[in-house]
């Protein structure tokens, strides 16, 4: 009998199969297996003597950045960079499996997806650099996006180094390269790639079947039903002028609130809403822009108030604070350094802030649907004018706009308080906001001359593997200093890099380009990389020559290199030819996007031009020949007839309107033909 009862017991375990409870370990987990765990918010005890729960550590901090994150009744950590680097202080357990087991409870939102919201490859980074790899682990399917946690099994094998024999998990090579102190990259044991938004709450390393198998435990709860988004996106409260788009200054619970009048200076006085303590909450009548249950979105808020006299000097911070997750009471917080320190300019002040992943729920919004509840820290701001959208996506008929468009996080871009030009050029000595970064890891740089003879000039270039043969430091990378373009919390920019390099004969066919940088993506800021098509190709022309990108979108964090930078640069080899390009100058060129430089390129004259196109209109007694501002360098020519043209230039001043060149000419009784020359 008791034979027979184990028999059945063990019969079971092997039927089983998820959705497994969140608040359990998977009833197929093996108690007696060797397991290293996780678990952010506690609640899960070890099953067996060989599961160890102080083993693991999340790390964070430069990009493989993660944050608490309440959702779904658990607060986990989402991923804000890029990466999801695990560390594991017991890595050598390892290096004897072929096969590592990886199971994670996730939870189920857009996170576990690509872009478009279809299942992608979960890569998983092992090794030291400089012998790397990045096994697929497997995909989630699209009915984990469940509102839910959920249990995730990944399987990835434990590969062989060519250079000793042993496992990229478990051991440390002797050629090992950066923070490798727990046997991977940037300080971790295995690292999750390219998983910015995803939020864990349990992460565990095991044995192969230390879990079960991936298709017993991928199973996943259905989602909850609710109403689809409805066809809006903008609701806005104007208390100066007493009118209201399905928005209302909520009162009671911690934000109650006063109505005063006169505010502002001299010729703008408006009536506005303040704070009775330090929170200001807004409520969304009819649940006009949507339901709690809804899928949560990035909400931008534009506010206009006023930056009192009497804030001087008292450290008066004013922004969104937090926020609903979910429609189950989850908080999520923006970063006070999201908020603006007011300075007592006596001015109206009209901003907006961009919140990623907002649920309607709202915070103590009672009957409303909400968006994120702002602060007044260390004085009662005034606020005249609150609007408030949701930037959809998808399929729905509203995806990609921004209702709030002219509404920006920074003022400060539109007016000539930010600088658009740096420069650096080592053959002149000239470091205007630009110099070269610092080498180590896998950008190692090396400052040398280089150039033909009789123009041999200063340069940097990627050291490859200068004294340190079989290690490709292919990297350049700038730092940008002084804060020349502004501060790193402006918004994304928009951004002209001109480099001056030098077309060595000897590295024909190898190439260059600016390849990765930070930028914001709904809200959060990770990485944006180039395509191939920006490769400069080396000709091997002997000569110095210039290249030219623009990319849109550019956070100053840098990647790699502070303490700011753009976009660092990559190399790329012609079969045994390394690409030790040389770079003797750079200048980077901010495009405004409004104010007084809206448009203007400060490297206009660096942008090839290909084709130019002359126009002409008649206006009045005159003819106006224009063509575009950014075609520098051109010239207008004329001609009395094409049979045997003598051409000549025109006497005429050239204005720039409206982004074109202009020249103005009289009419006269002659027949004259038009050209431009560069």
């Amino acid at each position: 009998m008791v034979v027979a009862a184990c028999l059945g017991l063990a019969g079971g375990l092997v039927a089983q199969t998820g959705p497994f409870s969140p608040e359990e370990w998977p009833a197929t987990a093996d108690p007696n297996a060797i397991v290293h765990y996780v678990v952010t918010d506690g609640g899960l005890e070890p099953p067996g003597a060989n599961w160890d729960n102080s083993a693991l550590n999340i790390l964070t901090g430069g990009d493989q950045v993660t944050e608490d994150f309440t959702i779904g009744g658990h607060t986990g950590k989402k991923v804000t960079g890029n990466y999801l680097n695990i560390a594991d202080f017991q890595f050598q357990t390892w290096a004897d499996y072929d096969t590592i087991d990886i199971l994670v409870q996730a939870y189920g939102d857009a996170g576990l997806f690509n872009a478009q919201g279809n299942p992608r490859n979960f890569n998983f980074l092992t090794g030291t650099l400089p012998e790397l790899a990045a096994p697929n682990g497997g995909q989630v399917p699209v009915e984990a996006k469940n509102k839910r946690w959920n249990w995730i099994l990944f399987r990835i094998p434990n590969g062989i180094r060519v250079s000793d024999g042993t496992r990229l998990v478990g051991s440390i090579p002797a050629n090992a390269q950066g923070a490798f102190q727990n046997g991977g990259v940037n300080g971790g044991t295995i690292r999750f790639e390219g998983v910015a938004g995803l939020i864990v709450r349990v992460i565990a390393f095991g044995t192969p079947g230390a879990f079960g198998e991936p298709e017993a435990i991928n199973q996943f709860l259905p989602p909850e039903t609710c109403d689809p988004e409805p066809n809006t996106n903008l609701v806005g409260v104007d208390i100066a002028a007493g009118t209201s788009n399905h928005l209302i200054v909520l009162s009671g619970h911690d934000h109650n609130t006063t109505i005063v009048e006169n505010v502002g200076p001299p010729g703008d006085r408006r009536r506005a809403v303040v704070p009775d303590g330090m929170y200001l909450n807004f409520g969304i009548t009819d649940n006009y822009l949507g339901l709690p249950c809804n899928d949560p979105r990035m909400v931008k808020v534009c506010v206009d108030f006023y930056d009192d006299p009497a804030f001087a000097g008292l450290n008066v911070r004013f922004g969104p604070e937090a926020y609903a997750t979910d429609d189950k009471g989850g908080i999520g917080f923006v970063p006070a350094e999201k908020r603006l320190s007011l300075t007592g300019s006596g001015q109206w002040v009209r901003r907006s802030w961009l919140v990623p992943a907002v649920s309607l729920k709202g915070i103590n919004a009672d009957q409303y649907t909400a968006g994120p509840r702002f602060i007044s820290e260390n004085g009662q701001v005034a606020v005249s004018r609150v609007e408030m959208a949701v930037l959809r996506v998808g399929d729905h008929p509203l995806a990609g706009q921004d209702p709030l468009a002219a509404c920006v996080e920074d003022p400060n871009i539109c007016t000539d308080a930010y600088g658009n030009l740096a420069e650096l050029d080592l053959a002149n000595d000239i470091r205007d906001g630009i110099d070269v970064g610092s080498s180590g890891g896998d950008q190692n740089m090396v400052v040398e001359e280089a150039g033909p003879l009789g123009d041999r000039r200063l340069a940097v270039r990627a050291a490859h593997d200068d004294g340190n043969p079989g290690f490709q430091h292919q990297y350049i990378n700038f730092a940008i200093t002084g804060e020349k373009l502004g501060p790193t919390s402006q918004p994304p920019l928009h951004l002209a890099i001109c480099v001056t390099y030098y077309d060595d004969p000897a590295l024909a066919g190898t190439a260059f380009k600016p390849e990765v940088y930070r930028t914001e993506v709904n809200g959060v800021e990770t990485f944006g990389f180039t395509p191939d098509s920006f490769y400069v190709v080396l000709e091997g022309t002997g000569a110095w020559r210039q290249a030219y990108w623009e990319i849109q979108n550019v956070k100053l964090s840098g990647v790699n290199q502070g303490p700011q930078a753009a976009a660092r640069f990559t190399t790329r080899d012609a079969g045994d030819v390394q690409a030790k390009i040389a770079i003797t100058r750079i200048r980077y060129g901010v495009i405004r996007p409004c104010g007084p430089l809206a448009g203007v390129n400060p490297l206009a004259a660096c942008k090839p031009v290909t084709e130019v196109t002359l126009a002409i209109e008649r206006d009045g007694n005159n003819v106006k020949l224009s063509w575009p501002a950014e075609a520098a360098g051109f010239v207008v020519q004329a001609t009395p007839s094409l049979t045997d043209p003598q051409w000549g230039a025109v006497s005429a001043t050239v204005e720039v309107v409206n982004g074109r060149n202009v020249a103005t000419l009289p009419i006269g009784t002659e027949t004259r033909f038009f050209r431009l020359a560069q």
